[in-house]
């Protein structure tokens, strides 16, 4: 099993309608046949030292082996997503995880 954790940290001057659209493309992900268990999120009102909350879209993505994730990287929902979406990141980091 691989997990698949992306922060988004989107620009400042994201607009609320811009921030609408990227949570739908991060849905459309959903569809790609090897996703097995998929959950979009955002900061939860915790506040701990620890406990980053200064992005603003989580997307977990677990997958059956790294063969289905490496399938993932290449499939046409996910580089759509990327050619539609990437302008809006500030930032962008990834855990994967076995």
């Amino acid at each position: 099993m691989i997990a698949h954790h992306v922060l988004f940290w989107l620009k400042a001057d994201t607009t609320e309608e811009q921030k609408s659209a990227f949570h739908k493309g991060l849905q459309s992900l959903e569809n790609i046949e090897v996703v097995k268990t998929f959950h979009i999120g955002k900061p939860a009102p915790i506040e701990r030292a620890v406990v980053d909350v200064t992005y603003t879209f989580s997307l977990i993505i677990f997958f059956e082996d790294l063969a289905a994730h490496d399938l993932y990287q290449v499939h046409d929902l996910h580089k759509a997503f990327l050619d539609e979406f990437r302008e809006l990141f500030e930032k962008v980091i990834i855990y994967d995880a076995e």
